[in-house]
């Protein structure tokens, strides 16, 4: 992209490739301050990765089952979700130990998207495997004397993306993706929700994982779109930012001033011919972002 083509995209240079992983499904990306790297994971290639900034190194570590989400433990490590419920994963030693299960009365269904607001609780959504039926739920966790609760609060998702706070942590973002939608709720100071609304609706791809910056925009991996998909607080389109491949899945911000976005994106679903346009779909993708984005919360267990 050109100067003049990143104008008013909200990035201050252009999407560069920085680790040519093919991931089959790259997501999930979480910013770790304290050791100034990136987790992220292959949901399909049942990986967890973390990609220290500097030295440029790769650590992976192979999981059990897919990982939709990988979200940071206030006493340590990270609580993920499995497809048979909440796991907690250690990175010392790459063991994942069962916590709790989720929806038992949906065995095609596995987790998928997650986040962690302000008050240290998790979102997170569930997906039929299949994609075809209308299955997946939201579902929030919070701990009580070191033990989960799950609990929840809508449902009808065949995919279910995002989730996101605002930065007052007064509204929920959830996509529900295949219907290019991209749903709103008022979350009460309890962690409530309430009024349920349309927020926005592609006509380009399809919403994926959420983020919001310091000043309330959305960034949106759009699936399908080959970009980054950019709504004010008030649903409005702002420019969107390109990359070169076709399934861009979600977005982090980093470094030490929170201005380097970090893009994962996907092989998955892309025919041969398509993946040989799009040599570097799966890879980890970064740029400079004008606006920073928000420091990563952590679930408190």
């Amino acid at each position: 992209m050109t100067e003049s083509e990143l104008a008013g995209t909200g990035a201050a240079s252009a999407p560069q490739c920085i680790l040519d992983l093919k991931a089959t499904l790259g997501e999930g990306p979480v910013w770790m301050a304290a050791e100034n790297a990136l987790y992220f994971t292959d949901i399909m290639g049942r990986k967890v990765h973390r990609f220290q900034l500097g030295t440029c190194k790769l650590t992976t570590w192979e999981a059990p089952a897919p990982v939709g989400f990988l979200l940071p433990v206030s006493s340590g490590g990270f609580l993920a979700g499995l497809p048979d419920g909440l796991h907690r994963f250690d990175p010392a030693t790459g063991a994942f130990a069962h916590m709790c299960t989720v929806e038992p009365e949906q065995p095609d269904n596995r987790l998928n998207d997650g986040c962690v607001d302000e008050q240290g609780r998790i979102w997170f959504g569930t997906m039929d495997t299949a994609e075809t039926s209308p299955s997946g739920a939201i579902y929030r966790v919070v701990a009580r004397q070191n033990e989960l609760e799950v609990s929840h609060w809508d449902e009808g998702y065949v995919v279910s993306n995002g989730p996101a706070l605002s930065p007052d942590g007064k509204t929920l973002y959830v996509c529900n993706s295949p219907h290019q939608r991209i749903y709103a709720f008022d979350v009460d100071g309890a962690g409530k929700l309430s009024g349920k609304r349309v927020f926005a609706t592609f006509e380009k791809g399809y919403p994926d994982g959420l983020v919001t910056d310091s000043e309330g925009t959305l960034w949106c991996g759009t699936w399908g779109g080959g970009q980054i998909t950019r709504l004010r607080p008030d649903g409005s389109f702002l420019p969107p930012i390109a990359l070169p491949v076709s399934n861009v899945t979600k977005v982090a911000f980093g470094g030490g001033d929170l201005r380097t976005v970090f893009v994962t994106t996907a092989r998955k679903g892309l025919s041969e011919e398509q993946l040989a346009q799009e040599p570097l779909a799966g890879g980890l993708f970064s740029f400079q972002s004008e606006v920073a984005g928000l420091p990563q919360q952590f679930f408190q267990l």
